[in-house]
């Protein structure tokens, strides 16, 4: 899963890549300091894997991880190509999730490409680009299938472009779309849309004094909850362990995954997968080779195993269980995958 941070220039978007990737790309206060995407992975941290550690003292203990990408301030225009604009799109493409950072800090230091600070009009700056560059997406779709003699299927589809058109006319994001089922965002997924994309919103602040009785901030955050996602409000210059929890599990939740452990002597492992994922799927994280030869899965509650503390007891007790291809993981499943190595090939 990737995660891409976009924003205006100047936002402080490569500041808190860094943060997060433990990396050191440049960053510097002039528009389009970053030109190609930089990539880099996130260790998610969690406090279970030390839990863990404390019972079964393994070698080592692996957190899970996820990608992220710092792409380039979009600006005005960056639908039809300014500023390198359709490059800097296309890169929001490869993303299963979007951070849109908006810069809320004073610094007079620091330029901001439209010459103030006005955090409602620089989000609904990136909104629109991303919107008319959808727009210009579905219309080109639409015209393939729009002709005369038109099949029923593609009258309905016809119809829902339309819509879908009306819909960011009036200056609405398609992730806020009432698709009426699952047909519909089906048909959609090769368009790649931009404004589809699930997002959360990070405020750069100077300080939490900030945003106390600032009016456009309580206005920017209505708006936001209007769009059912999420806001944090951090200041990059004085984040903290606490604030970086919260990052990366609203980071978690904007892609809908949660976490199983694997669990040995060697080592102790968290996975990242989708809510929905049974045992058969989850299997295929850690190796191909576990999902073709699946045969079953031998799963322990974490509270469980924290409050036991032993296989043995946890087996008298009845708390190991086995689970067959469609047992829905549950977050802090603590899972061995039993599977035949004679069908790994087949």
């Amino acid at each position: 899963m990737k995660c891409g941070i976009i924003g205006l220039p100047n936002v402080g978007k490569s500041t808190f890549f860094n943060i997060i990737s433990n990396s050191k790309v440049l960053s510097k206060n002039f528009p389009f300091c970053t030109i190609k995407p930089n990539y880099g992975i996130i260790k998610i941290p969690d406090d279970r894997l030390f839990e863990l550690k404390k019972i079964i003292n393994p070698i080592k203990i692996i957190p899970s991880e996820i990608n992220i990408v710092d792409i380039a301030g979009l600006i005005k225009g960056s639908h039809k190509g300014d500023g390198l604009g359709n490059k800097f799109l296309s890169h929001i493409r490869e993303t299963n999730a979007i951070i849109h950072m908006i810069r809320v800090f004073d610094d007079i230091k620091i330029s901001h490409v439209e010459g103030y600070i006005d955090p409602i009009r620089d989000k609904e700056i990136i909104d629109i680009e991303l919107q008319l560059k959808d727009l210009e997406t579905i219309e080109k779709r639409l015209k393939k299938i729009d002709k005369k003699n038109i099949k029923i299927h593609n009258k309905n589809i016809s119809s829902l472009l339309r819509n879908m058109i009306s819909f960011i006319k009036e200056g609405k994001s398609i992730r806020m779309y009432p698709f009426i089922n699952n047909n519909e965002r089906k048909y959609i997924e090769d368009l790649q849309l931009l404004t589809i994309k699930p997002i959360l919103y990070i405020c750069n602040i100077n300080n939490i004094n900030h945003i106390e009785n600032n009016i456009k901030i309580k206005k920017l955050q209505n708006i936001i909850n209007k769009e059912n996602s999420d806001i944090l409000f951090i200041s990059l210059k004085n984040i903290n362990r606490q604030h970086l929890n919260l990052i990366f599990h609203s980071i978690l939740h904007l892609l809908n995954l949660k976490t199983f452990f694997t669990a040995g002597k060697k080592e102790i492992r968290a996975w990242n997968i989708p809510k929905l994922y049974t045992a058969y799927e989850a299997s295929s994280v850690i190796h191909t080779d576990f999902k073709k030869g699946f045969i079953k899965a031998e799963v322990i509650n974490y509270n469980d195993f924290i409050r036991y503390k032993d296989e043995t007891k946890l087996k008298k007790l009845g708390k190991i269980f086995s689970a067959g291809k469609n047992y829905l993981v549950q977050d802090g499943d603590i899972m061995f995958f039993k599977y035949n190595i004679n069908k790994r090939n087949h």
